[in-house]
């Protein structure tokens, strides 16, 4: 059945290379980049997109695949994923991330360790567990902190995590670019108008890429297809997350969760499997070895 809606959903796949993604709309992730950055980091001014496939230094390292891998003019790293499923362990596949760019800074011969900036920016389409009880931190900006003083021990690694979940300010209550961006994000895919708060030029340009109708059949079925895989990725992560939580709380032990969604996984990886999701995308999403997802 063909989308009905005016405008795609940006947590596609699809949706988010669409105005993101792209030479030629680099204007949009600059913008966007410049509403998360912390004060001293100052603006970034332009970006170069980088190979989004990263391998380790050996065969037998893991490799990587971000969602967006970029660079800006002072050489500082910039990895942007899209999170449109729960996991049990993206915080630590996102320090896993850093160390890719940080590694790629080293220099063979005499160096003395300088190292440029890097950015992990994770957009998340759930609330980390550990963070539900707060419902008003909607951004959160991590760094490696001096426990005994609280300062900041090191400014280079920076981990900016959005819940976009938790944002729940109407189109009236939109103050700040960092709002608008926010909402727009999230609210999207249900708007049927280009509301009178987000005519900035830059969100025009978004509603223009956004818009289904705009689109040739190729990209539409292009489209639809991505917006079935982001659904049965959902579904399926949900459901196994929730079925898991409910066993455990059922047994009053923690392991029950851990069992309750271990139970589901192959299951649930073979499915998405069949749906055509792709491999990478399962093994992350429901946290097994990509040699596991081939097999079944």
């Amino acid at each position: 059945m063909p989308v009905k809606d005016r405008y795609i959903n940006p947590f596609t796949d699809f949706g988010f290379k669409k105005i993101f993604g792209s030479e030629v709309n680099k204007d949009l992730l600059i913008a966007f980049l410049n509403t998360l950055l912390p004060p001293e980091a100052g603006k970034v001014s332009d970006l170069s997109f980088l190979p989004n496939e990263q391998v380790g230094r050996s065969e037998y390292d893991r490799r990587a695949i971000f969602d967006l891998y970029c660079e800006n003019e002072a050489g500082e790293k910039f990895i942007v994923e899209m999170q449109r499923a729960k996991q049990n362990y993206f915080k630590d596949r996102s320090i896993f991330y850093a160390t890719f760019p940080i590694q790629q800074q080293a220099q063979s011969g005499s160096w003395n360790f300088f190292l440029n900036a890097v950015y992990m920016v994770g957009i998340l389409d759930f609330v980390f567990d550990e963070d539900k009880a707060d419902n008003d931190v909607v951004h959160h900006e991590v760094k490696l902190i001096d426990r005994s003083t609280g300062a900041v021990f090191y400014d280079k690694l920076t981990f900016i995590y959005l819940e976009l979940p938790k944002f729940t300010k109407t189109i009236e209550e939109l103050a700040t670019e960092f709002d608008k961006w926010c909402f727009l994000l999230r609210h999207l895919p249900e708007l049927t108008d280009r509301p009178a708060r987000l005519q900035e030029k830059v969100f025009l340009k978004v509603f223009e890429l956004a818009e289904i109708a705009r689109y040739s059949v190729i990209e539409a079925e292009a489209y639809e297809e991505s917006l079935k895989i982001y659904r049965d990725l959902k579904n399926v992560v949900d459901t196994a997350f929730d079925d898991g939580k409910v066993e455990g709380k059922a047994e009053g032990k923690a392991e029950g969760i851990v069992e309750g969604i271990q139970q589901q996984a192959m299951e649930d990886a073979k499915r998405l499997k069949d749906a055509g999701v792709d491999i990478e995308t399962i093994a992350r999403c429901i946290d097994l070895p990509i040699t596991i997802v081939e097999g079944l």
